[in-house]
């Protein structure tokens, strides 16, 4: 999940984090939200072993939480 200048908050999957971070702060690969949103910076990240539960878990936390929620997740230890 990154955090754009506008605060707002964008979530994402990727298999480099590093690479899409890059990507979302200078390329025109990165996401049309973040591109007039610049620069972001990641707050929080999880790890899954597959592409498939990933796309799962990005799904719950884009569509099933709430911008409290999903700000209790960036300060979890």
């Amino acid at each position: 999940m990154v955090q754009c200048a506008d605060e707002t908050l964008y979530t994402g999957i990727a298999t480099e984090l590093e690479r899409r971070i890059e990507e979302h702060n200078s390329s025109e690969k990165g996401a049309k939200y973040t591109r007039v949103r610049r620069p972001v910076k990641l707050v929080y990240c999880e790890t899954y072993p597959d592409r498939s539960s990933a796309s799962k878990r990005e799904y719950e936390i884009k569509k099933k939480m709430s911008r409290a929620e999903k700000l209790k997740l960036m300060i979890k230890p």
